[in-house]
């Protein structure tokens, strides 16, 4: 099963892949894509879900235009660390995916990411109307910054040294 963690997300992608966010609702999914390098989601776009196969093939066609390694699912976990029943669409649509197209996938926590870019967008003096327009693929970058964040986090910090002499 391709769920990864970010130790071995790095490690299943080519040099050139980009990872694709996706903050997943239940009428719209929000998308967010990475660069080559591994360093900066910018949002890309907004699908309005449909059937799951419709979906899935949406996906699997960004995954090949943008050379895609790997998605990035948003997992809505509750504030005090529980899975809801979100969460539990959220993995179930994970493994739908991997049924049909068997993509690597990691789950990454996005609570509060919503209302963080909404904070923001207000802060901006967003309209109303501008702000529903994009906030699913801005969500869908902020969850996928967090990877990225992540990643090279890890990368800048050396190895622990073996215990043994």
């Amino acid at each position: 099963m391709p769920i990864r963690n970010p130790t071995e997300l790095k490690a299943c992608l080519a040099p050139g892949e980009r990872l694709l966010g996706l903050d997943l609702g239940t009428k719209t999914i929000g998308l967010a894509l990475s660069d080559t390098l591994l360093m900066v989601a910018s949002p890309l776009k907004t699908l309005t879900r449909g059937k799951f196969k419709d979906d899935a093939a949406a996906l699997a066609a960004l995954r090949r235009e943008h050379r895609v390694g790997a998605l990035v699912l948003g997992l809505p976990i509750n504030m005090d660390g529980t899975e809801g029943p979100r969460a539990q669409a959220t993995r179930a649509f994970a493994r739908n995916l991997m049924a049909i197209d068997d993509p690597n996938i990691l789950f990454w926590d996005e609570r509060l990411s919503t209302a963080a870019v909404t904070r923001g967008m207000i802060e901006a003096d967003l309209s109303r109307k501008r702000r529903a327009e994009i906030v699913d693929k801005a969500a869908a970058a902020y969850i996928l910054q967090g990877v990225l964040d992540r990643l090279a986090y890890m990368a800048s910090v050396p190895p622990a040294p073996d215990s043994e002499p």
